[in-house]
């Protein structure tokens, strides 16, 4: 016979929803996905940062300086690695900051508190350079101890007495319209835009403290790729057979 007090015990345990373990289960999956999600994001997101700080960074074009070699708004990768591992070269193009007056007063676009958070975000990642217009790109001329002058009796530029034939000016364009002779200063190079009739380069900042020449502090990293548009893409190359011949200064 039941025992009536087995159903009248306040000790005895309500018996169980049949859903109240899948319910359990689905909400530890649920937890566990978004545990995984977090890890995943959060170890992009260092390895980008890390990655961004210390190998390799995004930038756009901001101008027209480096036709037809780069067209404004061209996306390039940069290796940080140059020159504080990797030795610069002649006929390389980097990206540098600003030595002191080359780009004026550089004016910047107000944004939301939301904006500004997402444009930090998207740039960690690569996605985004918005400080590029800060930035210049030009094509290494010359290097530490480099004697360079514009320009002998057949109108080509001579490095350390050697003159070289550019293949990355445009079609019938001069090396360079404005005479120079410079010497340039070890741990700094002299830099010449691939658009030589409209690029504000070494040869117009003279007058500066820095006298044209761009100190290896301010080098970000050579370009090596153009990554968008896709129609765009290709190896930067630095015509290393243009300078082969130039002799040690």
């Amino acid at each position: 016979m039941t025992n009536l007090g087995q159903f009248l015990s306040p000790n005895r345990k309500a018996p169980r929803h049949p859903g109240s373990k899948w319910s359990r289960f689905r909400k530890n999956i649920f937890v566990a996905f978004l545990i995984d999600l977090v890890v995943i994001v959060g170890s992009a997101l260092v390895l980008s940062l890390l990655i961004k700080t210390f190998l390799i960074r995004s930038f756009f074009v901001p101008s027209g300086s480096m036709l037809e070699t780069l067209q404004i708004d061209d996306r390039i990768l940069v290796n940080e690695l140059v020159p504080n591992v990797i030795p610069i070269e002649r006929g390389d193009v980097v990206v540098f900051k600003d030595p002191g007056g080359w780009l004026g007063t550089v004016s910047t676009e107000s944004q939301t508190p939301v904006a500004a958070v997402a444009d930090w975000f998207l740039s960690s990642f690569g996605l985004t350079a918005p400080d590029s217009s800060q930035h210049l790109v030009k094509r290494v001329i010359g290097i530490g101890g480099d004697h360079v002058v514009c320009c002998d009796a057949d109108g080509k530029l001579t490095i350390n007495g050697k003159a070289i034939t550019e293949p990355y000016l445009a079609k019938d364009a001069k090396p360079s319209d404005r005479t120079f002779d410079v010497v340039v200063p070890e741990g700094s190079i002299w830099v010449m835009g691939d658009n030589r009739p409209n690029s504000e380069d070494s040869r117009f900042h003279g007058d500066l403290p820095s006298k044209g020449f761009v100190g290896k502090q301010f080098i970000v990293g050579r370009a090596f790729i153009i990554t968008w548009p896709v129609e765009h893409w290709i190896w930067l190359d630095n015509f290393s057979d243009v300078f082969k011949d130039v002799p040690k200064p």
